[in-house]
């Protein structure tokens, strides 16, 4: 069993550009991933002056991963209509699945759908709770584990900051595995658009 860490940010394009190399890796037997959120951004507002700096960034990812920018995100972005990013809340989010047995992965992935194609507002806890009932989550369990989450993400920030540290990462998204009782680290970018190779890398890993 290979452990692999992905270190990551819901609020990170790259991250979106990446999910398909995420979602492969947790559908492969013998790879156990373990999400790890970075707190890249507190609650606040896109800024005007940032949105187009966004639209460029979010057109080179879009080129370089195939990654899928939705209408109603680029409309929203585009129109000066608020809009509130946050790391913390949506991390939140990921870490309260987890605790009632749901893989974060999926719910990773739910937030940045909700984010990157529709434009939802997912800083907002009415949208993470309409996302965590689409995965058929108990409102009141999910409230308590919400709660629970929020407790625990400070650590798990802080976590991740020593992982980045320790393996000299600079930003997201960063993977670093355990094979044969040695931590490695391997580079997302180089396997976008790329599947092929990135499955036979892993399956050589699990081997």
């Amino acid at each position: 069993m290979v452990n692999v860490h992905y270190i990551f940010d819901p609020m990170c394009g790259w991250c979106y550009g990446a999910t398909s190399l995420i979602q492969q890796l947790n559908e492969m037997s013998g790879v156990k991933l373990h999400l790890h959120p970075g707190g890249m951004i507190e609650r606040s507002p896109l800024s005007d002056g940032f949105r187009q700096h966004v639209l460029q960034a979010d057109q080179r990812i879009a080129q370089q991963t195939g990654a899928v920018f939705g209408e109603g995100y680029i409309a929203k972005i585009k129109s000066g209509e608020t809009v509130i990013l946050d790391s913390y809340v949506t991390a939140q989010a990921i870490i309260a699945v987890q605790l009632l047995g749901v893989s974060p992965s999926v719910m990773l992935k739910s937030i940045q759908q909700a984010h990157y194609q529709q434009g939802l507002p997912v800083a907002d806890t009415d949208t993470l709770a309409l996302l965590a009932q689409s995965l058929d989550l108990e409102p009141n369990q999910w409230l308590q584990a919400m709660e629970q989450a929020k407790a625990q993400l400070p650590e798990q920030l802080e976590q991740t900051q020593s992982l980045m540290a320790q393996y000299q990462l600079s930003g997201f998204p960063s993977i670093v595995y355990e094979a044969e009782e040695q931590w490695r680290t391997v580079s997302v970018s180089h396997f976008y658009n790329r599947p092929q190779q990135w499955a036979d890398f892993w399956k050589k890993m699990t081997q």
